[in-house]
């Protein structure tokens, strides 16, 4: 069983930066894929960026070059690097983990973009 929560949401202008963080508890992270999730009000969730057991990345179209998502398996937590956010990046980003048919997510935290 794998527990994650999110930090690090909030109201920040257009053009500004946040760093989301994701601490999972338990064992074994580090061969967990993670990844980040978005869903905004009337959408469905979405693929922001994941990160591979062995550090491959991957990111949506709408990101690239933005965003950036890293890991720390000394402190199994993942991290989304977020730069030059704009108001449709607004909305409530989820923490996955997978490892086989394990899936787990996170609670969510808000963020809004918006002056």
């Amino acid at each position: 069983q794998v527990q994650l929560v999110e930090s690090g949401g909030g109201l920040v202008q257009p053009g500004g930066s946040l760093r989301l963080s994701c601490a999972a508890s338990g064992s074994d992270f580090s061969i967990y894929a993670m990844g980040w999730y978005r869903q905004a009000p009337g959408k469905q969730r979405e693929l922001v960026a994941d990160i591979s057991s062995g550090g491959s990345t991957n990111y949506a179209d709408s990101v690239k070059g933005r965003f950036t998502i890293s890991r720390d398996n000394a402190k199994n937590t993942v991290y989304l690097q977020m730069n030059s956010l704009k108001p449709e990046d607004t909305a409530v980003y989820y923490c996955k983990a997978v490892r086989k048919w394990y899936v787990y997510w996170g609670q969510g935290t808000q963020v809004t973009v918006s002056s």
